[in-house]
């Protein structure tokens, strides 16, 4: 065999052996056309679920990759709540100007009596009663009502029977006392008897208290001391102010009472008309620590 006819028949092998691959590769040509039917397990499921309708908010992550965030509820912050809620406390008006709200200090008291007169050597005061407010105001409750003091005025450094009245401030003692019956007061109330005193002595050891002595018994204390059940004109009720009690100094003076007014001045004490004085003396309530601050308009703010 030439070189031609070996070329020839080399070339007829590779063309067949070509279609013969490419035949396996696609296939037999009698190949069914029509899909079989699927499995159950293959079948695509028939039934439709419906959305949900909570709304998602995609977010990016580092990646760049979106992320489904969490629906977001219709919940409101509390800050929030309580600022819409809240309202605004309105403004607190100022406390009116009063003699009381002008005082230098009224302690822990809750209840004032103040005594005031127009200068120092005068005998004539006014009276008023004033009552703090929960909003810490001093409201004015009673009064002023006329009053009558000691023969002397007022003076900062009293001393035993010089006829003055003491300024300064002073709480109200923790025992009532008259000769009539008990008015409605709201401390204890000692009905006066015979033998009820009230020792006025600077030289004794009970100076400026009271003091029962058998009755038609002389008591052991002299001075001044007044038998509290024979004077029933200005003792018909009265209050005690708490001047020289706590400590008790001999000479400072004794007897400083409430009580009512017999048209004359005091040797010392703070005299009212009578129905104003059971007023003020059913009022006065020790729960409240009611105070007197008493002396010339020229310096009781200063007490």
């Amino acid at each position: 065999m030439d070189r031609r006819e070996l070329f020839r028949t080399t070339a007829v092998a590779f063309v067949a052996a070509a279609t013969a691959a490419l035949t396996a590769c696609a296939g037999p040509s009698a190949r069914p056309t029509t899909t079989p039917a699927p499995t159950t397990a293959d079948a695509p499921s028939t039934t439709l679920v419906a959305p949900t309708t909570v709304a998602t908010t995609t977010t990016s992550t580092s990646r760049g990759a979106p992320t489904t965030a969490p629906a977001t509820t219709s919940t409101t912050s509390t800050h929030a709540v309580r600022a819409a809620t809240a309202q605004t406390a309105p403004a607190r008006a100022p406390c009116p100007v009063t003699l009381a709200s002008r005082l230098a200090s009224t302690g822990a008291a809750r209840q004032l009596v103040t005594v005031e007169s127009d200068g120092w050597g005068t005998s004539e005061a006014q009276v008023e009663l004033w009552s703090k407010s929960v909003s810490g105001c001093w409201m004015a409750v009673a009064g002023p009502w006329p009053s009558l003091i000691g023969q002397n005025g007022f003076s900062e450094h009293h001393r035993e029977g010089d006829g003055t009245t003491p300024t300064g401030r002073y709480g109200v003692g923790p025992v009532m006392y008259g000769n009539a019956a008990d008015p409605g007061v709201q401390e204890r109330y000692v009905h006066l008897v015979c033998g009820d005193w009230w020792d006025e002595d600077p030289t004794s050891t009970a100076y400026n208290t009271f003091q029962y002595v058998p009755c038609g018994q002389k008591p052991s204390f002299g001075g001044q001391s007044e038998a509290l059940w024979q004077e029933t004109a200005p003792y018909p009720s009265f209050a005690v102010i708490d001047y020289n009690t706590d400590p008790v100094q001999a000479y400072a003076g004794s007897a400083i009472f409430f009580h009512a007014d017999t048209g004359q001045a005091t040797t010392g004490c703070v005299s009212v008309p009578l129905a104003d004085l059971d007023l003020a003396l059913r009022w006065l309530n020790p729960a409240d620590q009611p105070a007197f601050v008493m002396g010339p308009a020229s310096v009781i703010a200063d007490y």
